[in-house]
């Protein structure tokens, strides 16, 4: 079925940049920093025009609201405890109840759904599968495109970190793909030069490359370049964007990386003169 929602998601050029503002979903207080004011942090991303804006379902209003024209929505579906320093004895991944249906009538244009695969978890890898597979026949039935978001994580000395494994990632991408993902949300590999293999695997799928744990300007923007330059569609930026001195300056000067080819260093320019 084709799903023409995409259209909304992905801007004419096939390339999307969509900031993630769905962290309080997660239980985790330190993802609560630069936006405890939703109200506020999502009127300063709107205002750089981003292609798409990741919310959850009880703050999806906050984009929704607004008149006039505005990014697309990319409802986040599911709720899980794995961020923590501290972990939880039993960990989960939980999707809300009609997800599909509150997508439509939020006017969604993309559903997003995690696929872990947790070191000495695997039953949450399993709580995602079976997420994904009730998620997929809803989501064909209502023409909604489905962003699954394979993530591959390690243990470390405080809860799980991303695990930048090139073949890991690019296993998961493919059990995305397989599992029917419209487009697929993942990390970066270790050796950024190797992310062609990954677009690869999810081929003919779209990729779009998670920003993950805040890092500097400058690294943000070489990493940006790097993926894109060897085939991913775009980004999915949480915290490298809300969490900076001037969300909407970082939104352009990353636009103009996705859609203009402009390098890290024009970037740079253009973020600087912002600021």
């Amino acid at each position: 079925m084709d799903k023409y929602r995409l259209n909304r998601f992905l801007s004419a050029d096939g390339r999307c940049l969509d900031v993630a503002i769905d962290h309080g979903f997660f239980g985790e207080a330190s993802f609560l920093t630069s936006i405890e004011n939703m109200e506020r942090a999502v009127r300063a991303v709107v205002e750089a025009a981003p292609d798409a804006i990741q919310l959850a379902v009880g703050q999806a209003r906050l984009l929704q609201s607004l008149p006039g024209r505005k990014p697309a929505l990319v409802l986040r579906t599911d709720i899980a405890n794995v961020y923590g320093k501290q972990l939880p004895e039993r960990l989960f991944s939980v999707v809300i109840d009609d997800a599909v249906e509150q997508a439509v009538r939020l006017d969604a244009a993309c559903l997003c759904v995690n696929l872990f695969d947790l070191e000495d978890a695997p039953d949450v890898h399993e709580q995602c599968v079976r997420n994904i597979a009730a998620l997929k026949p809803a989501a064909d039935r209502y023409g909604m495109p489905l962003m699954v978001e394979p993530l591959v994580m390690k243990r470390g000395g405080s809860g799980y970190g991303v695990n930048g494994d090139k073949e890991k990632i690019r296993t998961l991408v493919r059990q995305a793909v397989e599992l029917g993902a419209d487009v697929v949300k993942a990390d970066p590999t270790d050796d950024l030069n190797d992310y062609h293999e990954v677009i690869e695997v999810a081929a003919p799928v779209p990729v779009l490359v998670r920003g993950g744990g805040k890092v500097s300007d400058e690294e943000v923007l070489r990493r940006t370049h790097a993926v894109l330059e060897q085939g991913a569609k775009g980004i999915v930026y949480g915290r490298n964007i809300i969490q900076h001195e001037n969300p909407p300056a970082m939104t352009r000067a990353l636009m103009a990386v996705v859609h203009e080819g402009a390098s890290p260093e024009e970037a740079a320019r253009l973020l600087g003169s912002a600021t």
